[in-house]
């Protein structure tokens, strides 16, 4: 406020700048301040669960089942109601700060007390509990309003299931394998909450999609960390339009009224910090871990994915041996990616229980000792000895996550590219099978020509 009293600003922006700023949308009102765009009360009705949970039920709109909780026992309630595994985070955080999958009461225990013991004053008020859709697609929209028309920027599908942080997760423009109805409904769902929202200027939406159903997430009234990446695959400066928007424009005035759905392919790829901290984790999870992203474009998805990973600092192999060690439920699909990359010429390692099953199949697949069987030489052994070269490594659960831990770190410190996600493999087994021929180098503009604002 004392910026505020000397610059005598005529309006403050507060959608471009992540979570902070709307945290200080209220205060900022209240204390005077002329808040332009999306309004500090429509903020928090976004922000606030229980009014978010009301606007939902206006617009007759989906979210997963879950409750509030101010304390240990209410979460306990909610989770035996609603059934683990179920995520559980503060309200009002950024990048997932203190958000968790927990699959038992034991964890969500031991959750709860961690969790309040880290947030900062004015962040306790509510734990929420909401039940984990296992195996869903989560989709990203961003969209700009000007308080008559909605105009979506772009409809992302995360290659990554839902559960993983979308600033982590790769997400692909257009969507590339969800239906035209369930993307016609997330079209509606979005443009009737920015409008019963009153949103002026940009605003992201996080839906889940599970089994043909869609599930409201979460609504963010301001810029995404996608917004610069849509604005390069649609050939639209979305920042400048929302900002034009909020001067007083109308989308009608700026020429942007209508979607535009690319021919071409974007994908964008995450960069995470692994290598610079001894000993942290390289699984995915709803926390957000990358430090900075990168972008593929191509005419197809397969090629725009090799590009998004190799400009991350992976390069796929095209011959060598696979590493293959997934939990029970991701076998049957393993073992269809196993053939797939066998045909292609790969060698297939694997711990015994996968290899077993894929050896059932018919693929031929070598047994390698887990650290914690004790046999040597064991699967940190293989990839240290240079003889693996991509890894995909899938598990769930407090113990098998910390017993396969040596595992993705090994594969980090040796350079070796690794996947920690089924939906990730099928997306890298797609791009090593896609023809072998140079990529394809074009300028963004020669895939669209960039128009100014009128």
């Amino acid at each position: 406020m004392s910026i505020v009293d000397i610059e005598k600003p005529d309006g403050i922006i507060v959608q471009f700048g992540g979570q902070t700023p709307l945290k200080l949308a209220v205060p900022l009102e209240r204390a005077g301040a002329t808040i332009l765009g999306t309004s500090a009360d429509a903020i928090d009705r976004a922000e606030d669960r229980e009014k978010f949970e009301a606007l939902l039920q206006k617009l007759g709109l989906a979210r997963p089942r879950g409750g509030i909780a101010r304390g240990v026992s209410e979460a306990f309630q909610i989770a035996d109601e609603i059934g683990y595994p179920v995520l559980v985070r503060p309200s009002y955080v950024l990048g997932g700060r203190a958000m968790e999958i927990v699959h038992n009461q034991e964890h969500l225990a031991h959750y709860m007390t961690r969790a309040v013991e880290a947030l900062e004053d004015g962040e306790t008020r509510t734990i929420l509990v909401d039940k984990f859709l296992k195996d869903a697609v989560e989709v990203d929209v961003d969209c700009i309003c000007d308080g008559r028309d909605v105009v979506i920027g772009g409809i992302m599908q995360h290659v990554e299931e839902a559960g993983v942080h979308s600033g982590d997760s790769t997400s692909v423009l257009p969507a590339h394998t969800l239906s035209k109805k369930v993307l016609d409904e997330i079209r509606e769902a979005t443009k009737d909450l920015a409008l019963e929202l009153g949103v002026l200027g940009l605003m992201n939406v996080q839906y889940a999609v599970h089994q043909q159903k869609v599930y409201v997430i979460e609504v963010n009234p301001r810029a995404s960390r996608t917004v610069p990446f849509v604005s390069k695959v649609i050939g639209r400066p979305l920042a400048k339009l929302a900002a034009q928007v909020l001067a007083g424009r109308s989308l009608k005035e700026l020429g942007f009224t209508e979607e535009i759905v690319p021919k071409h392919y974007g994908v964008k790829e995450s960069v995470f910090p692994f290598a610079k901290f001894a000993g942290v984790d390289t699984i995915l999870g709803p926390e957000m871990r990358s430090t900075g992203e990168v972008m593929g474009i191509a005419e197809s998805f397969p090629e725009a994915f090799s590009k998004a990973v190799l400009a991350g600092g992976m390069r796929l192999p095209e011959k060598g041996t696979v590493f293959i060690s997934v939990r029970d439920a991701d076998k049957a699909l393993a073992v269809e990616l196993a053939g797939r990359l066998h045909k292609l010429g790969f060698r297939i390692a694997a711990t015994r229980g996968t290899a077993s099953a894929m050896q059932d199949a018919g693929v031929l697949a070598q047994s390698v000792h887990k650290v914690i069987e004790g046999g040597r030489p064991n699967v940190v052994d293989v990839i240290a000895s240079g003889d693996i070269h991509l890894v995909f490594n899938t598990t769930e659960g407090e113990k098998a996550i910390k017993d396969s831990y040596t595992l993705r770190r090994q594969a980090l410190v040796s350079g070796v590219p690794y996947f920690t996600t089924m939906p990730a493999a099928c997306a890298v087994t797609d791009a090593i099978e896609a023809p072998r021929k140079a990529i394809t180098v074009k300028s963004l503009q020669e895939y669209n020509p960039i128009q100014d604002l009128a």
